[in-house]
């Protein structure tokens, strides 16, 4: 985009004059111009001085005829990302009425967190720095109470009404493939009377915190349609049955294709939900029952193969489908893995056995306990105490078994055949990784559901879906985006990523320019980038 210059025509209208502040700029090889701003109740000869500084000619810095520019607002991410979000209807999701100041004061919390994330104390502190706030119709001070928490009530008693509008609006109307599963964020501080932060299986390996457990629905792109806060003891596997429900009843998706991890969808869960009607699963099966299928003689360790998927029938009810695969690169992980656990292992129980007092069998055993308990490898591993000292050894012929399944995986399926190819059942399982990606952004990447500042329950629910519909959000904006990062450099030679798009849009500001001593507000014109992003998404600022 070539430079831009500034210029003032005045207009004569009956007794009195006013300006119209033009740019002209070079497009195409012609001159263009645009007005951007317009100046009224002045006499024509200040008029003329203003004419003559925006035409370069001398005038003193403190004349009031001098160009100052009194304020300086971030607009262009901001701006933006409010009208991709008006785009996607999610405005009229939040409720019809979207003129509403508490609905307008919800957008600005979403996209506040898309583009600065933080507490909403934070964002509401930001009134001076940005024009969120104002584009969304608050003039001055923001209230984080009046701005932030009353609609953030507001927002959870609309919950099931977005998610439905969501659902109807991304998942293929009433037979729909599901990518389902559920993530925890540890909390600080104290929560007494909380019936959602308690202890629990903690995945972020924060010992000594309580947590919340939230689960998401997402579609076979991975874009979210529904999360569901849980308390923090709530195990995956629990959650399962209740939302298959929730999707059949409550949003009218009849006939559902649910996607989980070996956690999710357990034996338990499998044998007990396989045979409901309209419900087709696919899941990836732990590594016992693996051993159990090579047991039973239903599957063999030739079928694995690294580049040919293997399909197994289960010959005790046809209607689940195996099909077997093998990652070369899991396995060298695997193998890595399992060699330092048994190098750690080898080193503490040989500690216990190069000491010259003996011990008694219980003291031992308490102590191997606790060394295996850490490790997870005892199955490899035989040991005794005799006369009060340990003897152990390596079972070999399980070790050997257990380097022959590395990097071997099953994906059990009652999807038919007809429906989807084995191919199509692994690459649709590999797909909850979608559902990973979003949990990584919506806790720690960009959005930061933690720490989580409210201590109601309600309150804390109203945030978790806060940040969903902020990725909601972002999600649309990288698959619009998504040109623009295919043809982008790799590794070193990368510049493209969702946090530079922002910081390139938020470069776009907003300026209050003082002609005179009369206020005009002017945007600053995007660079070529910037051009390309709003064309992307379609935005004109």
């Amino acid at each position: 985009m070539k430079p831009q210059h500034y210029h003032l025509e005045i207009q004569q209208r009956k007794d009195r004059a006013y300006g119209l502040i033009r740019s002209s700029f070079r497009q195409k090889g012609k001159v263009a111009h645009k007005t951007v701003g317009f100046l009224s109740g002045l006499k024509r000869d200040q008029l003329l001085m203003i004419q003559a500084a925006l035409q370069g000619k001398t005038v003193a810095v403190d004349h009031p005829a001098a160009v100052q520019v009194t304020e300086s607002k971030e607009y262009g991410a901001s701006s933006a990302l409010l009208e991709l979000a008006r785009q996607l209807g999610l405005d009229r999701l939040i409720y019809s009425r979207v003129s509403e100041p508490w609905v307008k004061n919800l957008l600005a919390m979403i996209v506040g967190r898309v583009v600065y994330a933080g507490s909403k104390l934070s964002l509401s502190n930001r009134w001076k720095d940005t024009a969120l706030w104002e584009l969304c119709g608050i003039e001055g001070r923001v209230a984080v109470q009046d701005h932030c928490y009353a609609p953030m009530d507001r927002l959870l008693e609309r919950q099931n009404a977005i998610e439905q509008g969501l659902i109807e609006k991304h998942l293929a109307g009433q037979k729909s493939l599901v990518l389902y599963d559920i993530t925890s964020s540890y909390m600080e501080g104290e929560y007494s009377g909380s019936q959602l932060v308690l202890f629990g299986y903690n995945r972020d390996g924060k010992k000594g915190h309580a947590q919340i457990v939230f689960g998401l629905v997402c579609n076979a792109e991975g874009c979210p349609v529904a999360v569901e806060v849980f308390p923090g003891n709530t195990r995956d596997a629990a959650t399962l049955k209740a939302k298959i429900d929730q999707l059949r009843e409550r949003y009218g998706v009849k006939e559902v294709i649910l996607v989980g991890d070996r956690g999710m969808i357990t034996s338990k869960n499998f044998a007990d939900l396989k045979d409901q009607k309209g419900l087709r699963l696919i899941s990836a099966l732990t590594h016992p029952e693996i051993e159990d299928l090579l047991n039973r003689k239903v599957v063999q360790m030739g079928f694995f193969d690294e580049k040919q998927i293997a399909e197994v029938v289960d010959p005790s009810d046809p209607a689940i489908r195996y099909c077997l695969c093998r990652n070369p690169e899991s396995a060298l992980r695997e193998t890595h893995t399992r060699d330092a656990l048994m190098k750690r292992t080898a080193q503490a129980l040989d500690q216990i056995v190069s000491r010259k007092k003996r011990s008694t069998p219980e003291r031992i055993g308490a102590q191997v306990g606790k060394i295996l308990l850490k490790t997870k490898i005892g199955k490899l591993l035989d040991w005794t105490v005799p006369d009060g000292r340990l003897q152990w050894k390596w079972k070999e012929a399980h070790v050997k078994d257990e380097q022959a399944l590395d990097g071997c995986y099953i994906i059990r399926t009652t999807v038919a055949a007809r429906d989807m190819n084995k191919k199509k059942v692994v690459d649709t399982y590999k797909q909850l990784a979608l559902v990973e990606k979003a949990f990584r952004n919506i806790k720690t990447v960009q959005l930061e559901v933690r720490p989580v500042h409210h201590k109601r329950d309600d309150r804390i629910r109203a945030h978790v879906l806060l940040c969903v519909l902020a990725y909601y959000l972002q999600w649309h904006l990288q698959k619009s985006l998504q040109p623009l990062f295919e043809a982008d450099g790799t590794e070193k030679n990368r510049f493209w990523t969702v946090e530079n798009v922002l910081e390139r849009l938020k470069s776009i500001r907003r300026q209050t320019v003082t002609l005179a001593g009369v206020p005009c507000r002017i945007v600053s014109q995007p660079d070529a980038d910037q051009t390309q992003i709003l064309d992307l998404l379609k935005i004109k600022l």
